[in-house]
């Protein structure tokens, strides 16, 4: 009998983690597109998806900017924006760390996934901490956190999905981060594929950001039946 009752309890608390680990991904990414359309827009020139970086948001100074593409910056909300990328990083790791009993297999590939994942959120922390026209070699780093960890840990990761996940969405997940590994290829080098320099980018970035959305979304709403089961089973064979 207390044995149920701790299982029970251990239960309840695992899926309040694990829901609070869901909605730091969803809230992450949400915030992050909502401020960058809000950053955008106080523009006075036009901000383009194709011709900018995602970072030309952050840049503290208003300037011409002649690398990798000729481009004039001002960010009247650079700090807005910024802002948003530390709250992002903060709450993917989060999310990264909460997640573990319920959408993740055990092992040292889901473990590694999850650290790469958490890297990415590093990396956005890094460069929210450093525009690009402040500490130019620490943005770079947080870049390479986000565009190399964060898609490394999306291939990865679909090798470490737990096994209620669909086999599809599993394979969708390593194939969504090779996608992006060869989008950073693609944009390091210079070959933009007429998507434009920022839209190479995007490419590259995003679809870290989009898997984060989606795994939360489904995760948060799966039946709460099935997420007890998953937390249960852990302490209920230890109990036994």
């Amino acid at each position: 009998m207390i044995g149920s009752a701790y299982v029970i309890r251990v239960a309840e608390g695992g899926q309040v983690r694990i829901r609070i680990g869901y909605s730091a991904w969803i809230v992450g990414v949400v915030q992050f597109f909502v401020i960058h359309r809000i950053a955008e827009s106080a523009w006075a020139r036009p901000y383009s998806w194709a011709r900018n970086n995602i970072s030309d948001l952050g840049n503290a100074h208003c300037a011409l900017q002649p690398h990798p593409e000729p481009r004039y910056i001002c960010s009247p909300d650079h700090g807005l924006m910024n802002g948003a990328f530390v709250a992002l990083g903060v709450l993917l790791a989060v999310g990264a760390a909460l997640t573990d009993g319920a959408l993740w297999r055990g092992g040292r590939t889901a473990a590694v996934a999850r650290l790469l994942l958490a890297g990415a959120g590093v990396g956005f922390v890094l460069a929210g901490l450093a525009p690009a026209d402040v500490s130019e070699n620490q943005h770079v780093l947080g870049a390479l956190f986000i565009m190399a960890a964060g898609n490394i840990g999306l291939v990865v990761a679909g090798f470490g999905l737990a096994a209620h996940v669909p086999t599809c969405l599993r394979w969708g997940t390593s194939l969504l981060g090779a996608m992006a590994i060869t989008a950073f290829g693609l944009f390091i080098s210079r070959h933009y594929l007429g998507l434009g320099m920022g839209g190479m980018e995007r490419a590259a970035a995003l679809p870290l950001l989009f898997w984060a959305l989606a795994a939360g979304v489904r995760g948060l709403f799966r039946p709460a039946g099935r997420m007890q089961e998953t937390t249960a089973a852990e302490p209920a064979s230890r109990v036994g």
